[in-house]
């Protein structure tokens, strides 16, 4: 009998999502509007704001990706502006900069966070703007959860007075200097794709700074339609407002939602653990106290040298080999074949961390059985 599979981040449901579901059937609210809708971006903005001091509104939106869109049209992107990106990321953070026939400017990661370099930035900001393009925006991502450095970038933002995007798609749950991600920038970007952190099957949402941004982008995300009895469109739209049904799966969700940090936590610590006494397996921790990853995936850095030739590739093949899933990290943008005519500052550091990087199985939902699996597939491949 083939073994069960180990999926790398599968969802993980919390118990309660089905009683809002069944309130939208009730109600009949089977529209990308009603109650759940408005419930779900309360709930995320008692979450990232619970005192109210950073004056947040919530957007509720088909995805992450919709969000990043609707932010870049919000600052005014438009054809042969430039906008920079962090390079190592999934690929929907960098497209909807070419949706808006923009040009994508790719930065390096810096070694502590594996996020974008500010040393970097600043070099990309200053020779940009030597050439007549100053950027319209930044999009900083904390990657696999881990929080950028927040001081820098924003130093470097208010510096040359460039609004920040923070791609905070998969770090619901982290925090930096005990704010929360999904906060920290001029827009702010969260996703709920199936494998995130907790998830509404597909959706996002965007964090933005005021009640008449969040109308914008209410107004965009459903069509553009103006204030009139009829159909009229000054502006184009976009079909981006997230579902009652999948928001009513989100705000069970939102009820385990620290439940789920704490398990990833844990499964971050059970692999400090495992690699503490394998020479050549570096598990990528915080930097600092002053940075709190929910370690949505966590990742390590493979060094064959050390490990007696087993590279990252071996190590993911042997998991294959028992069903288990890895994956290594993002590819960074500067080497995908559709980005690479686009302008590279950097040192290539997110080219080795790609090279020697892997996720390992990080789910909430992961069992003790699980994690014998794990331990056992992993030490048998080290000790080949």
């Amino acid at each position: 009998m083939s073994k069960e599979k180990i999926w790398l981040s599968s969802p993980h449901m919390g118990g309660t999502e089905l009683k809002y579901i069944h309130d939208a059937f009730d109600q009949n609210w089977i529209a990308p509007l009603g109650p759940n809708v408005n419930g779900f971006e309360n709930d995320i903005k008692k979450y990232l704001d619970p005192e109210g001091s950073e004056g947040i509104e919530v957007a509720a939106l088909s995805s992450g990706t919709a969000a990043l869109h609707l932010s870049l049209i919000q600052l005014g992107v438009g054809p042969e502006d430039e906008v920079i990106c962090q390079s190592m990321t999934f690929a929907a953070s960098a497209n909807p900069i070419m949706y808006l026939g923009a040009k994508p400017i790719f930065i390096d990661s810096e070694r502590d966070t594996l996020n974008i370099c500010p040393e970097q930035l600043e070099i990309a900001i200053k020779d940009r703007i030597s050439k007549g393009k100053k950027p319209k925006a930044i999009i900083a991502v904390h990657l696999y959860g881990m929080p950028y450095k927040v001081d820098e970038i924003e130093a470097i933002s208010k510096k040359y007075e460039i609004p920040i995007i923070e791609d905070s798609a998969e770090a619901l749950g982290s925090t930096y200097k005990n704010r929360n991600c999904g906060t920290l920038g001029d827009y702010s970007v969260l996703s709920f794709n199936g494998n995130k952190i907790i998830t509404t099957s597909g959706g996002g949402a965007l964090v933005i700074k005021s009640f008449e941004q969040k109308q914008k982008t209410v107004f965009l995300a459903t069509q553009a339609r103006d204030d009139a009895p009829h159909y009229q469109h000054s502006e184009i739209g976009y079909n981006y407002r997230l579902s009652n049904i999948s928001a009513g799966i989100g705000r069970g969700q939102m009820e385990v939602l620290d439940k789920r940090v704490e398990a990833r936590r844990n499964m971050f610590q059970f692999y400090v653990n495992l690699f503490h006494t394998e020479a050549g397996v570096e598990v990528h921790e915080e930097p600092s106290d002053d940075f709190f990853s929910n370690h949505w995936l966590t990742v390590i850095e493979v060094n064959e040298e050390k490990t007696n030739g087993v590279s990252r590739e071996d190590l993911r093949k042997c998991l294959e080999e028992e069903n288990i899933e890895s994956r290594p990290l993002w590819k960074p943008m500067h080497m995908q074949p559709v980005f690479k005519r686009f302008p590279f500052y950097g040192k290539g550091v997110a080219e080795n961390i790609f090279k020697n990087g892997l996720c390992l199985p990080s789910g909430s939902n992961l069992t003790d059985n699980d994690r014998d699996r794990l331990k056992k597939a992993i030490l048998n491949c080290l000790k080949k």
